[in-house]
Parts: structure tokens; sequence; C-alpha cells
């Protein structure tokens, strides 16, 4: 039996956790199925996420279907919850794509079709909820070759549409589908200029094929709740998502994709391997990027392994997904071996507040509390603040209201959030020197010498320290101490903002035995810092947000005359028979702006849709 790890991906509402249930069941591994609205489903289990009817965390479910078995990754639909569904994307094998036959295309199944065709995932478009009112299926087709990709072929058609009695039949491959075919598969457009025809047998290798390699999408029809269509739609994920192979031989590698915390403090790290072999009690080492750039080890051993779907399993071998108990200190993003290309690439969150416990004897417990939450979630990036506070980032205002439930339900602790406010950047503009050091007579000061070179570095590398001095001329504690300070010191720069995507050489360096301690290195390294920043120059740099609105016809005009002021830069615009749809980039500062004034602008008919993408200078 090989595995499939195949995610369920789609804008929020459009049925995920929904259709993950009925695979579920009728795969064998519920006895009945679970309701979002009665708040019982499987992958939904946080008590957030059964009270909101949102999924907050990815979540895995196992079923087989023949000699295949099926591992579910049910992600958040929420945009405030990206990063979550990004770093997902990188332990599928395939993925589906969930549209509602009623809504249709809606802003983040667009950034989700662009993110899974970069990759080049395997990629099924499930159409939901047909047997609701109002749902479509050729106008739907029309929506999704025109604002999703023009690279689909429906393999379903549905009669009675849009009502209790819908039912699903298969399409065969018409004119139009082996035409788009031709447009991706070099055998298909040969055969059909040059002949004879291609077989059926040909069309259905090359649509698999296709599908494989990411640069095709199979369309098919259904209801997650009614049960209409699943089992076409699971007979194509077994035929066309390819199984990955990998030696189980050699050194283990996978990556660290979700952690849940259990009782008395313990964690469940879920890992994908993808190549070597796992074992309990397997001594462990895992490779953590931190946010400023550098990688660090985790070492540790997994007291108990439970790979999904495998109850029997002693192993956990290539391809497989497993939940480890017992390695302390891990958190999600950590690595066996070396990253994946699909490694996730999301801008950092644009959004900073300062958290207090409304209690002041839950002060220290809140901070253990939000440690451990960006253990679950690193983007969090937990720091301290002044007075006992904790200041954290955040995608948008429902991560906040999710993150204050999920402290008071699962902590115990009520805690009180300042305001969030847009988080801005400085990055060196040049590169400066400084230097102090230690006086061969009458020496006052720090029992030191320290010399540093800041300068920029590759956009989005956080911050880099390197050395030019001999690694032997210190101890390793003062070399230490010094690299410490340089990364707490670029906290808050000349302009009061974290400094980033810099690198800072240490040139020189010196101390005198036995008068120099490790506090003499913390002291003048500051000093030194700045003087060297302040020759380099920084630049303040102000987060964006990609958009996406669409307006009706005659709305155009007031509302990119309205994003233009607010200093939007615009992309395309595309549209004009029934609604426009435009897109730019826009300061983050001013996304609340548009999103207040948008319903008036366009008669309560505009649709809006923002995440971070970067930033621009001031």
């Amino acid at each position: 039996m090989h595995t499939l790890n195949i995610g369920i991906l789609a804008h929020v509402d459009a049925g995920k956790t929904s259709l993950t249930e009925r695979l579920l069941f009728d795969g064998g591994a519920l006895d009945r199925l679970g309701s979002v609205d009665a708040g019982d489903t499987r992958t939904d289990d946080g008590e957030i996420e059964r009270r909101r009817g949102i999924t907050i965390r990815s979540a895995v479910a196992a079923f087989t279907a023949g000699d295949v078995q099926i591992n579910l990754i049910d992600t958040p639909g929420h945009s405030d919850f990206i990063a979550e569904v990004e770093r997902a994307l990188e332990v599928l094998d395939g993925a589906v794509l969930l549209l509602s036959a009623v809504e249709g295309v809606q802003a983040q199944t667009r950034v989700l079709m662009r993110t899974l065709r970069r990759l080049r995932l395997p990629t099924l478009v499930f159409v939901n909820k047909i047997d609701r009112a109002g749902a479509r299926e050729e106008a739907l087709l029309d929506d999704v070759r025109r604002r999703l990709t023009p690279f689909v072929v429906p393999l379903t058609r549905v009669r009675d549409i849009g009502g209790p009695h819908a039912r699903v039949v298969p399409r065969p491959l018409d004119e139009a589908a082996i035409g788009t075919l031709a447009e991706v598969d070099a055998d298909v457009l040969a055969a059909v200029v040059d002949g004879p025809p291609p077989t059926p047998d040909a069309l259905d290798a090359a649509l698999t094929a296709r599908t494989a390699d990411g640069s095709l999408h199979p369309v098919l029809f259904g209801s997650a709740l009614g049960g209409q269509g699943v089992p076409e739609l699971v007979e194509a994920l077994v035929r066309m998502v390819p199984r990955a192979t990998a030696p189980d031989s050699g050194p283990p590698r996978g990556t660290v994709f979700a952690v849940r915390p259990g009782p008395g403090g313990e964690r469940t790290a879920y890992l994908r391997l993808y190549a070597g072999r796992v074992t309990p009690r397997q001594r462990l080492t895992f490779v953590r990027r931190e946010a400023d750039g550098r990688t660090s080890p985790v070492p540790g051993r997994a007291r108990e392994l439970d790979v999904v779907g495998r109850p029997e399993a002693i192993a956990l071998t290539p391809g497989d997904i497993a939940a480890l108990r017992g390695v302390s200190g891990v958190r999600v993003g950590d690595r066996l071996g070396d990253a994946t290309d699909r490694a996730p690439q999301f801008a950092a969150p644009t959004l900073e507040t300062v958290v207090r416990a409304k209690h002041p004897h839950q002060a220290a417990p809140l901070r253990a509390a939000l440690l451990a939450l960006a253990d679950q979630d690193p983007l969090l990036r937990a720091r301290p603040a002044p007075s006992g506070a904790t200041s954290l980032l955040l995608y948008g205002e429902v991560q906040l209201e999710v993150l204050a439930a999920t402290l008071a339900q699962d902590f115990g602790i009520e805690a009180e959030f300042e305001p969030s406010r847009v988080r801005f950047l400085e990055r060196p503009d040049g590169t400066g020197e400084a230097c102090e050091e230690i006086q061969r007579h009458g020496h006052l000061g720090f029992w030191a010498t320290v010399g540093l070179r800041i300068g920029p570095g590759p956009l989005g590398s956080g911050g880099v320290f390197t050395y030019e001095t001999e690694l032997g001329a210190l101890p390793r504690a003062f070399h230490q101490a010094i690299e410490d300070t340089v990364h707490a010191t670029l906290l808050t720069g000349p302009h009061d903002r974290p400094v980033t995507d810099y690198r800072v050489t240490l040139i020189r360096s010196g101390f005198v035995a036995p008068l120099s301690t490790a506090a003499d290195f913390r002291g003048l390294t500051p000093i030194v810092l700045r003087r060297a920043l302040e020759r380099a120059g920084t630049r303040v740099y102000e987060p964006c947000h990609t958009f996406e609105v669409e307006v009706p016809l005659d709305a155009l005009a007031p509302v990119t005359a309205r994003l233009a002021a607010l200093g939007a830069e615009f992309g395309e615009t595309t549209g004009g028979r029934t609604s426009w749809l435009v897109t730019g980039e826009l300061p983050a500062r001013r996304v609340r702006d548009i999103e207040l004034r948008l319903p008036g602008l366009t008669h309560g008919e505009g649709v809006w849709w923002s995440r971070p993408s970067g930033d621009r200078r001031l």
C-alpha cells in the first residue's frame, strides 16, 4: 500500500471541512458524518474551531481507497491564516481546490491557484454544493477559465443542478477538452494538427500526465453534504496524482508542518518524511531557520511515533506522516535534513500588537503561553516589550480574536491587546564601519576590542552575522556575546523600527585575560554597532498588501480614484462584461480605509481581498 498526501484548499466557507468529513465517512474512517454547524467534525477538533465554524490549524486524517492510503490535510480558508496553508503545501503530493457552485471563483481561490501552479502541484478542482439553489455549471466553467486558469478539463456534468435531486454523470472529452489538452501536451497537439486523431487511451494518458506535472486541472462536480460526485473525485485522485518515490535508506529528511499542544504541556509534532526512516527513540537532529536568517540545531528523541492511518507501523517511511511525541522544543518549520523545493515563501505579518495579562499574577503564565503558541506558529515572533508586556506579529484582526480566545480557553489567561498597528522596518542604505579598542595604557571602560562593519544583505535574508577575524582569536563565549548582542541591538534602529536584511561582519576583536568578560563585549558591541549603522544610514520601509477588488461596472472610476489617492500601484484591470476586477498593491496602513469606504463606493456590491506581499521604501 502506498500513500498520497492530499490537501483540501478553498476560500472560506466553500465546504472544505464538510468534504473532508464526507471523504473520511465514505472511506470507512468514520462511522457517522460530522457537521460544521453542529461542531462535531473530525478535523476541526478545537473548541474555538467548533464555536466559530472555521478551520484554524491544519489537521490530518486518513482513509483508504483500494490499495492506496490517502492522508487528508484540511487547511484554513481565512486569509489571516494563509501562512498555515502555505506550510501545509510543502508536504503535499496533490491538492483538491474547492469551489462553491453558487459563489464560484473567489479572491482566496485565485491566490491559491496561483500558488499551486507556481509549485506545479497536481491539483484537481472540485465544484461543491451542486444541490443548492443558484448552483451553476457551464457559467461557472466559463468563470473558472476566465478568472482562475484556462487549463481545465471537466470530467463530470450535473443533471438537475440547483436542487435536492442533483446528480453527477460522466462527461466525455469533447472538442473543447481536446483543444485544452493540445495546448499543454505536444503529442496531443501533433495528433490534432497532423493526424491521425488521438485515441481515447492517448487522451487519457495525456490527461493523467499533464495533471501529474501541474499544467492541467481536471474539474469534477459534486456535493460534500449529499455525497454526489465524491466517489468520482477519489477515483481521479488515485489515478492522476503520482506517488512520491524516495529511498528509505540514508539519513532521514522531512518537515514538521504542524505542532499541537497536549496535556501537561507536551507537544505533538506532525512530520512528513521524504527520505530515510524514523523509528521510536531514534536520535534526531532538526534544523531551525531563525527569523534573522541563522540556522540552529534542535536535537531530540521521539519517545512515541504514530504513523497516520497505520497504527501497526513500527517506523515512519518516505511518503508517510507521523505524530511525534517527546521531542522537546520542536516547532513548526523545523526540518530533518535539507529543505524541499516547496519550502514556503510568504511575506512576514504586517501588523504588530502588544499583549498584557489582565491580572498581574498571570504575567509569567501569559509569557509562557505565548512562547508555546509561537512554537505552533513561528511567524507570531513573540518577544519582550516594555513593562513586562509581549510584542506579537499578526496577519489580521481575526487572528487576534482567535489568539485571545485560545489564551482564555486553553490556558485560562485573560489578556488585553493594544490596538494593532502597522509594522515598519529599516534596512541599511550603505556600508559603515566602527571600532573600539583596548588602550595599551590607562584604559578605562570595557575590557574588549570590537570592530564591526554593517551593510545591506539580500532581500528577505533577515540578519546575518559573519567573521573576518580568526575564529580562535576570542573565546567562544565572547564570540557568542557579540553575535547575540548584534541581533538584539538591531531590533530597534535609528528610526525606532526593527532593522532587517543586514549583514554584520566582525572585522576586529581582542581581549585581555583575565580581565575581559562576556559582559564587556555585551556592553561595547551596541556602542560600536550603532556608530557603524549611523555611518551606513538606514531607510524606512512600509509593508504593502497585494489586493484584488471586484466592483460593478459603474463603480470603476470612483474606486480606482480612491485607491490612487491612498497610494495604490495598479496591476491589471480585467472584466467589463458584468463587473471589473482590479489588482495592485497598496500600503498596509491604507487597507482599513478602503475596506470601510468600499461599500459606499460600490452600493454594497464590491468585494475586497488583500494579503501581505512585501514592502516599499518611504
